[in-house]
């Protein structure tokens, strides 16, 4: 829906200008669209290194690109069956198959480490580093909103400068303003109906990621102390809202949580 959204907001703008103004090319001043987007981007570079800046493409196809996120009940559904299993054949769990890298480590961790609250703590670790990770292209664009007014105001400041050479023409200071403040139209308008949208949105999906992730860890610990059954059920469905607690139990597949703005 972001695309959507961001498609929204600029048709509701376009829609406001076409009603106030009867030129509504004037608006689209080239020159200040590349400041804008040039200097927000150069800056926000400017932040970070550059192997942090490959994640950046993949955030943004992300975004754009619809996704399904985790199946937060299906993988709780097919937890509850591993703990029914297990408890008839231990080696069930260093029998299973899964292609999530944090879950393989998480199932090798408990069935080799008798501590919970070591595999806790590693588990945790991975959480963070993940969080971390996350947080680069989410930075990234929030520093682009940032920057993007007020690199509209150098525009602006610029144009005004131009205006000030051109006091002996009275005739031409009104559209050389107007001109002017298209610098701070578009800086505005991006931060607000592009930039703080993609931020958002891929702090969306690390949140939800990372609320999965845990869940997950919930389940394998407390499989590793042996509770019942109805205890684990009770503490994984406290991860779901109640219209998914009334869904028809499924059968899915465990770890299918993409590693969102890696």
């Amino acid at each position: 829906m972001t695309p959507i959204g961001i498609l929204i907001s600029l048709l509701a703008l376009l829609g406001a200008m076409t009603m106030d103004h009867d030129n509504l090319g004037s608006l689209f001043k080239v020159s200040s669209m590349i400041l804008v987007v040039g200097g927000s981007l150069g800056a926000s570079m400017a932040g970070f290194e550059l192997r942090r800046l490959r994640a950046i493409p993949k955030a943004l196809l992300l975004v754009i690109k619809p996704r399904k996120g985790p199946d937060t009940r299906a993988t709780i559904d097919s937890l509850l069956a591993i703990a029914k299993e297990a408890r008839t054949n231990p080696l069930v769990l260093e029998e299973m198959e899964t292609d999530d890298a944090f879950l393989k480590k998480g199932i090798d961790l408990i069935i080799s480490t008798s501590e919970p609250e070591r595999v806790a703590e590693l588990m945790a670790t991975e959480i963070e580093g993940l969080r971390a990770r996350h947080q680069t292209a989410t930075k990234f664009f929030s520093d682009m909103a940032g920057f993007s007014p007020t690199f509209g105001i150098l525009g602006t400041v610029v144009g005004l400068i131009g205006v000030l050479g051109q006091l002996s023409s009275p005739g031409k200071l009104g559209p050389a303003i107007a001109s002017a403040f298209t610098a701070t139209l578009w800086g505005v308008l991006l931060a607000n109906a592009v930039w703080l949208p993609i931020s958002n949105k891929l702090r969306r999906l690390s949140d939800e990621e990372v609320a999965f992730r845990e869940m997950v860890v919930e389940g394998l610990l407390t499989m590793q102390l042996n509770a019942s059954t109805t205890e684990l059920k009770d503490r994984l469905y406290a991860y779901l809202s109640p219209s998914e607690r009334e869904q028809t139990p499924t059968r899915g597949h465990l770890g299918e949580a993409p590693d969102a703005a890696a």
